[in-house]
């Protein structure tokens, strides 16, 4: 059994490992191509145009979030299948990841998507735009780690707020040097 580090290491030296140009054999260290499922991954990374996309991944307790970043067209956007061809992307990402972390570890990931992805569109002109996605996964094996307990930044800052709104008013204690009664 892999310590809660030993699996975390593994996951991030997996994403580490889809950097790009990694899907052409000659560019990579170990002279092994990765495929990861992105749009760039289409011509050679120094002589053809190149796409921007990328992923990246962060930890949240047991919770594993891929955060996913890409260039769109209008066109991309406004298709039918948009979110679909975005879920599919996720897809491939922890295809590569479960495939790379038992490269590297000789060990299984468990990879359980926990709801949709949450995809957010943005427009630089009229003809770039972007998208910013995310997924969160459910880490199987992380029996060491407690999930990440409380609410939301906004309500543990609601409550904040109001305790120190209540330290003042009526009923609050006056500084020594107060002299007006009332």
């Amino acid at each position: 059994m892999a310590t809660v580090y030993e699996i975390v290491q593994g996951i991030a030296q997996a994403a580490a490992n889809a950097y790009d140009g990694s899907h052409v054999e000659g560019y990579s260290a170990d002279e092994k191509s990765r495929e990861v499922g992105l749009k760039r991954e289409e011509g050679d990374p120094i002589i053809d145009s190149r796409v921007m996309d990328g992923f990246k991944v962060k930890f949240h307790g047991d919770k594993l979030v891929v955060l996913y970043h890409s260039e769109i067209t209008l066109k991309e956007f406004h298709a039918r299948n948009f979110e679909d061809d975005i879920e599919s992307t996720f897809n491939d990402i922890a295809k590569f990841l479960k495939k790379e972390y038992k490269n590297i570890t000789k060990n299984t990931l468990t990879l359980t998507p926990e709801g949709d992805a949450d995809i957010h569109a943005q427009s630089m002109s009229r003809k770039r735009n972007w998208i910013q996605a995310t997924k969160t996964y459910k880490i199987g094996g992380l029996g060491d780690v407690e999930p990440v307990k409380g609410g939301s930044p906004e309500d543990r800052l609601d409550d904040a707020m109001k305790k120190w709104l209540a330290l003042g008013g009526e009923g609050a204690k006056k500084p020594q040097n107060v002299s007006i009664k009332g």
